[in-house]
């Protein structure tokens, strides 16, 4: 993993919102941002004394566990060393003497481990996955959006100015893609189109999965397909598998309505539905279908999303069986869900409806950014316990504690969850949501780059937009053995989920990868900055 520079650890990020400013999106929402930039020199000595005094205390509370252990094995040692062969015997009788006893404790024993493998959840290997990559005909340069827009006629001028403000500062490149329908003056948002752009993206990425991965679409058991506002009859499952003509006794699941953090409950699903199915091949399918979705009235809190979503999708392979460890990329450590639908402002930030004039659309909150961090905190209030070293642990609950008992004004301490994880992968919902992380968490540029570069170089595409992250991260080359990888979505209902996993190996980028002809040119340092 490349290492930040010191300038890098010295910078400031100052955010501020407005209604009205730059997109942004988590699970489809949008607040208006203003970024500034402060360099300053950061005080060396005190910055280096803290780094190695907390590295220290990590490395000290981690293995505490060890250093107790090990003065208890050298003086085993030494005592068994000074046993002579009278000894030996004499503790050989006395077992012989209590033979009842020790059959008591082999059975025992077998039986717990027994009862321990069998009841201790299945591993479950990520084997590869594919990203979509459209054709470059289909891509929306921002000129062309805005000129497009104009040309429809449905856009007032107060709207088309509000556009090309949230595209200036929605951190979006020119090389994002919007569908075919999309491209034609005016639009053709019809049932047939909807159903090409789903299949073009659901097809070309699963005949890339099938194809790097060498699996028959015979040997697959369960197909768990995702996409929120696309939800046709037959379903898009069904779509794929009458394709590829898959089995008849096979498992398949349809999730819609779900929002961009569909991705990581459909890893989920197919995640128990591996736990009772042996031996068994998943096929996870995350999308979002745009041709039928597009907005095209001028509500200012239904355009946002025009701006910032865009074609995508991944299709990814999941395998419970031993064997595929070997060749697997990565190992499912833990998934975390959080869902604030109970309450009525979380379940409405992230809303389609209809506008005044009957134009139907995706109305975003002002609150949006409140409620998705709510959310956040929740989630990883569950998950820092399950992936967070003791240290960090310690040290939180040490200042709830005083916090609570002496009604101190200590400030909360934030874990840093740089020391569980060594890359992440933040929904690129917009440049607002990948922002506030970065401050919240207390990250660096680099570990936001795959973030940035992907909301830069494909957009929001919604669940899918963590898969070209992490293939971002390996077309680096990042990737290394035993990395731990956060993947963190938020999406409509209001949710907020993370998937987290391991590297099983150094992980190289798959062929026809979608960052295969363009990682040369980022990070864009605009961005990066």
């Amino acid at each position: 993993m490349d290492r930040p520079t010191a300038m890098d650890q010295g910078r400031a990020t100052h955010l501020t919102a407005a209604n009205g400013g730059s997109g942004v999106v988590g699970g489809g929402g949008s607040v208006g941002v203003q970024i500034q930039q402060s360099r300053r020199l950061p005080d060396f000595l005190q910055s280096v004394n803290l780094k190695y005094v907390k590295l220290g205390y990590h490395y000290l509370i981690s293995n505490l566990l060890t250093l107790c252990f090990v003065p208890l094995i050298i003086v085993t040692l030494i005592e068994t060393s000074q046993m002579e062969l009278d000894d030996i015997r004499q503790l050989w009788l006395h077992l012989q003497y209590n033979l009842v006893s020790v059959v008591i404790c082999s059975a025992f024993l077998v039986f717990g481990l027994t009862v321990y493998i069998m009841t201790r959840p299945k591993p479950v290997y990520l084997v590869d996955y594919s990203c979509y990559k459209p054709p470059d005909h289909l891509k929306a340069p921002f000129h062309s959006f805005m000129e497009h827009s104009r040309l429809t006629g449905d856009f007032d001028d107060s709207s088309l100015e509000f556009q090309r403000k949230i595209l200036e500062r929605s951190g979006l490149g020119d090389d994002t893609y919007v569908p075919e329908a999309m491209h034609a003056v005016p639009p053709e948002p019809t049932m047939v189109a909807a159903r090409d752009e789903a299949e073009k993206v659901m097809f070309g990425a699963l005949d890339k999965l099938f194809s790097n991965c060498s699996v028959k679409p015979k040997d697959i058991g369960i197909l768990v397909v995702n996409c929120s506002l696309f939800n046709p009859t037959p379903s898009l499952s069904a779509m794929i598998v009458n394709k590829y003509k898959l089995r008849g006794n096979i498992r398949s699941f349809n999730l819609g309505g779900m929002g961009c953090s569909a991705g990581v409950i459909a890893v989920d699903l197919a995640k128990d539905l591996l736990q009772v199915h042996r031996n068994t091949n998943a096929v996870v399918v995350s999308t979002e279908n745009i041709t039928q979705n597009w907005y095209f009235g001028n509500k200012k809190s239904m355009l946002i999303p025009n701006c910032l979503f865009r074609v995508g999708g991944a299709a990814v392979l999941l395998s419970n069986k031993s064997v595929d460890r070997r060749r697997a990329k990565y190992k499912l450590v833990h998934v975390v869900r959080t869902h604030r639908g109970a309450d009525d402002k979380a379940f409405r930030c992230v809303y389609q409806e209809q506008d005044d004039n009957g134009k139907t659309g995706v109305s975003l909150s002002k609150d949006l950014m409140a409620i998705a961090g709510g959310a956040l905190k929740t989630n990883i209030t569950t998950l820092g316990p399950l992936v967070l070293p003791i240290s960090e642990q310690l040290l939180f609950f040490a200042t709830l504690l005083v916090k609570k008992l002496f009604n101190a004004d200590v400030k909360p301490y934030i874990p840093d969850f740089k020391l569980a994880f060594d890359h992440f992968c933040i929904h690129a919902g917009g440049r607002a949501v990948i922002d506030e992380l970065e401050k919240n968490l207390q990250l660096l540029p680099i570990h936001v780059e795959a973030s940035r570069m992907t909301l830069h170089r494909f957009g929001n595409t919604s669940s899918s937009s963590i898969w070209y992250e992490l293939a971002y991260i390996e077309a680096k080359g990042r990737m290394r053995k035993g990395n731990r990888v956060w993947q963190i979505a938020f999406g409509s209902g209001f949710k907020c989920n993370s998937a987290v996993w391991q590297a099983l190996r150094n992980v190289r980028p798959s062929l026809n990868g979608p960052w295969e002809d363009s990682i040369h040119n980022y990070p864009v340092k605009t961005l990066a900055e």
